[in-house]
């Protein structure tokens, strides 16, 4: 009895660390799916497909911040405000601020501090230099694009626009 105790207690031991062992990797490769389905389905942060009847807000002054990739962000944001109206913001500041769209970042300063509103509003003027319609780059961004922008070449002052 003794030894058939054993030989049960020796397999479900065996049991265990099988499971213990084999769970990690199937839970970790779940999640890499799972995240990966999340991001396909998380719904688009708040846009605008077509331009208002009236004029567009006013982009708040670069001069009111120290940081040049502020600046750069907040100089470029004026330059294609059109396309920023239409771009949604993936910071969600949608649900904590009732932003309408990428371009109220630029209206108020949440730009400033935030990373994402720049780089998307970066990757909206390179795209937008590029021919890209408002349409073509708010797929870029749905499609997580924006991520892969090297901000470096917009830590230092810009050039001045040619007139």
């Amino acid at each position: 009895m003794r030894g058939t105790q054993k030989f049960f207690s020796g397999t479900i031991l065996v049991v265990v660390a099988l499971g213990v062992a084999l769970v990690p990797q199937l839970a970790s490769s779940r999640s890499v799916s799972h995240l990966a389905q999340e991001a396909t389905s998380e719904p688009v942060p708040a846009f605008h497909t077509t331009l208002p009847d009236g004029p567009l807000p006013a982009t708040l002054s670069p001069s009111l911040f120290d940081d040049a990739t502020a600046q750069n962000a907040y100089s470029l944001a004026a330059r294609i405000k059109k396309v920023l109206y239409q771009q949604p913001c993936y910071c969600h500041c949608d649900r904590s601020q009732g932003h309408g769209s990428l371009l109220d970042c630029y209206v108020s300063k949440h730009a400033a501090v935030c990373g994402v509103c720049e780089r998307e509003n970066f990757y909206s003027y390179e795209q937008s230099r590029k021919g890209k319609t408002a349409a073509q780059i708010r797929e870029g961004i749905e499609h997580g694009d924006w991520q892969q922008l090297d901000v470096t070449k917009y830590q230092s002052p810009l050039p001045a626009p040619a007139k």
